[in-house]
């Protein structure tokens, strides 16, 4: 049992009490269930698809351990140095994601808002459009999801701005969307500012961006129980069914 996984299996109760752990509702921006824009077209889930930063990447591992256990198919597109829909790359990501979503036939797109989705109002409000557009014509629900805090280095720095607006403008596109999409707020999970640790045991990436085993297994346990709000035929798994799998012995937590 390498140190992550060890770390993992040790931290178990905390993540069974990440409600406990996570930001309080002052903290936070809301209730990630009161932001909800949508009527949910439908009451199940049979497949979905996350999309991405390297960061999502993370997050991606113990979700796919957590939808399995549930029954529900689980197509991970998130992308190291990228899979942003606004911003740099994104033009190039574009060339393939239509087809990859129509392929993977979801109910529910998950996009967490990257921390690339750099560009003005428009341009953002533009590329979460599109998104929204693209994810309804396959007949799917489109849920946002807002990114953990970071601290930024000076190559993050100067877009700042730009990835605190972005939240903003993804729940004007919701509330535009005539129920196809919403938004949740992960500040319930991490609160607003970057923390390292938490109970002395590894949270986040010391790079002040990305996810430990033990803070993707946090966020993993809070999206389940968002996604069965908002689809009550949907029943979120145990963590203790999947919080300990062999998911967090992966090479991408080895800095952990």
């Amino acid at each position: 049992m390498n140190n992550a996984l060890r770390a993992l299996t040790g931290a178990l109760p905390l993540i069974l009490l990440a409600a406990a752990c996570s930001g309080s509702p002052e903290e936070s921006a809301g209730s990630s269930a009161a932001e909800s824009a949508a009527e949910p077209s439908g009451t199940s889930l049979s497949e979905v698809l996350l999309l991405g930063d390297s960061v999502a990447v993370g997050q991606s591992l113990p979700l796919a351990s957590a939808l399995e256990e549930a029954g529900v198919g689980f197509t991970p597109l998130a992308s190291e140095g990228g899979g942003n829909v606004v911003g740099p790359f994104s033009e190039e990501n574009w060339k393939s994601l239509p087809g990859e979503i129509g392929s993977a036939s979801p109910d529910v797109v998950v996009y967490q808002i990257t921390t690339y989705d750099w560009g003005t109002r428009e341009e953002q409000a533009e590329g979460y459009g599109r998104l929204l557009e693209t994810v309804a014509g396959e007949g799917a629900d489109l849920v946002f999801v807002t990114s953990p805090p970071i601290r930024p280095d000076d190559f993050y720095e100067p877009h700042m701005g730009d990835l605190e607006r972005a939240p903003e403008v993804a729940r004007e596109v919701a509330e535009g969307s005539s129920g196809k999409a919403t938004v949740l707020d992960a500040a319930e999970v991490w609160g607003q500012e970057y923390l390292q640790e938490r109970e002395g045991t590894p949270d986040r990436n010391p790079d002040g961006i990305h996810t430990c085993p033990q803070g993707a297994a946090r966020f993993t346990d809070w999206l389940l129980d968002e996604l069965a709000e908002l689809y009550p035929g949907f029943t979120a798994p145990a963590p203790e069914a999947w919080a300990g799998g062999d998911w967090a012995a992966d090479e991408h937590f080895a800095a952990c």
